[in-house]
């Protein structure tokens, strides 16, 4: 298993990860994240070591994307930092779209992802800005 620096490959997994997100489908999201992870921002930092724990962490955020009508997550990755055989840190700035085809701000997380048999995983989210 190599670390994945191909932006193929990494765009494919964001890809799921933002439809997960915007559909609500806390299932994929937890799927999406190696275990233990955590999620790190200026005011907060959790933990989970199960995908129950992700889904639970999840479920507040489908709603927030429902209210502002967004129905779609676009990563664009603007930064591909190889660590390790196994591990890569990723910029991402996530543009939005609403259901009026308008775009919608979005933010920006440093994600750090490890590979394993099934492919790269988030082990570590970082808020920026």
């Amino acid at each position: 298993m190599q670390a994945p620096t191909d932006s193929d490959e990494l765009t494919e997994f964001f890809d799921r990860y933002g439809t997960a997100l915007t559909s609500g489908d806390v299932s994929a999201i937890a799927n999406c994240y190696a275990l233990p992870g955590m999620v790190v921002a200026d005011s907060y930092s959790f933990t989970f070591a199960s995908p129950a724990a992700v889904a639970l962490s999840f479920l507040g955020a489908a709603p927030a994307y429902q209210e502002q009508q967004i129905v779609a997550a676009h990563a664009q990755l603007t930064e591909v930092q190889s660590l390790s055989a196994r591990l890569t840190m990723v910029a991402v700035e996530w543009e939005y779209l609403d259901s009026s085809g308008n775009a919608v701000p979005g933010e920006r997380y440093r994600y750090l992802l490890r590979v394993d048999e099934h492919g790269p995983r988030i082990t570590t989210v970082v808020a920026t800005h």
